[in-house]
């Protein structure tokens, strides 16, 4: 039970750092004067560590059995280099700082959901109620800090995010021994890697993160390009985490229900749907409605995926397994989609940015499909 506070604490300050980083970070850029292309780069390379070290670092996890000493370290490093945002306000300074914070905090999300999956056991289809934690904490983090951005400034991001790192390093302490396993079957891994529905899963996963880099990078310069203030920021923000807490608390009987395949093809559904319309809304009200179809876009496929992968992953290689699916979603598909919004955003705009999104999402949906469906005929 202890240990299941912790995890459940951990993703609450994981994801209230990062309720406070995705929708405002790129605003605080935007108004200290970046470009678009700038903006696009700083993401971009931060995500592109993320595509990167988690392998690295989970290959070591597994490998020597150190996942909670890594897991500890990188927590406490990352933390220290965020600070050095609290002195510069330049393009090149900020952007080394985010290739040193990137390396560190890379595998923090990978290494979390490995413990979850260790502490779930027999019980996985649960992991949504644990996650839903980190979602209740974003969901207060982007309605109070939009309010307090509109009270003050949009610099008080930077001590917020260092305090909150603080705390989620102190308590990353108490994560205790876990028995250690094996060491890493490198023969598994590479089974892994080259299985088909692996590698097809995988494909289809970084389309979808992929399509999400307008949403994630640019949503809420939109909104301000339209004249929304950021309390109404925030609250869009808000809305969609509230759908998406609502899916991984009951997460358990869909599951039992559904097949992880059949989730995560809605979910691809869904997000065509919600960005295809977001590229048309002009006002208020339809903003809002896009924004339950998070419920599904994202909130449906994370707690899937994550289940999909640990399904498919050998026991000698969890931790890679996880770091694998982080890095080609989370990590290469989001840095993707934040590199060529960061380009085309102030030639083509938001509204086009969405179009492609939609176009994007349904075609990795059709991916997944197809490979489902030439399974199950060559099973019958």
């Amino acid at each position: 039970m202890r240990l299941k506070q912790t995890l459940g604490s951990l993703y609450f300050l994981y994801f209230g750092v990062l309720g406070i980083y995705l929708p405002f970070f790129n605003l605080y850029c935007y108004r200290l004067g970046f470009s678009g292309f700038e903006i696009g780069t700083l993401s971009a390379l931060r995500t592109l560590t993320t595509a990167i070290f988690p392998l690295i670092w989970g290959a070591m996890a597994d490998r020597f059995s150190m996942r909670r000493p890594i897991f500890i370290l990188c927590h406490f490093v990352s933390t220290f280099i965020w600070a050095f945002y609290l002195v510069t306000a330049e393009f090149w300074p900020m952007l080394a700082i985010t290739a040193f914070y990137g390396i560190f905090y890379a595998p923090l999300i990978s290494f979390l959901e490995s413990f979850s999956m260790d502490l779930l056991d027999k019980e996985k289809n649960r992991y949504g109620s644990l996650r839903a934690w980190g979602s209740i904490s974003f969901i207060i983090m982007v309605t109070g800090v939009g309010q307090a951005i509109d009270l003050f400034s949009v610099e008080i991001i930077i001590p917020l995010i260092l305090a909150g790192s603080l705390l989620q390093s102190i308590l990353a302490v108490k994560v205790p021994k876990a028995a250690k396993p094996g060491g890493l079957d490198f023969s598994a891994g590479a089974r892994f890697l080259l299985d088909k529905r692996v590698v097809i899963f995988l494909a289809a996963a970084f389309l979808m993160l992929a399509s999400h880099g307008t949403y994630y990078g640019f949503f809420s310069i939109h909104l301000e390009n339209m004249g929304f203030s950021g309390t109404f920021t925030g609250f869009a923000w808000a809305l969609a985490v509230l759908a998406e807490i609502i899916v991984m608390v009951y997460s358990k009987p869909i599951f039992q229900k559904f097949s992880h395949e059949k989730v995560l093809i809605i979910s691809f559904a869904a997000a065509g749907l919600r960005w295809l319309v977001l590229a048309g809304a002009g006002t208020a009200w339809l903003i809002l409605l896009t924004q339950p179809l998070h419920a599904f876009s994202y909130g449906a496929f994370h707690v899937a995926s994550i289940l999909y992968i640990d399904a498919l992953t050998p026991a000698a290689a969890k931790t890679l397994g996880q770091a694998v699916n982080n890095a080609v979603t989370y990590g290469l598909g989001i840095m993707v989609g934040f590199f060529v919004n960061g380009y085309f955003f102030e030639i083509i705009g938001a509204k086009s940015l969405f179009t492609a999104s939609g176009v994007m999402a349904i075609t990795g949906g059709l991916l997944l499909l197809m490979e489902t469906a030439a399974r199950n005929r060559k099973i019958s």
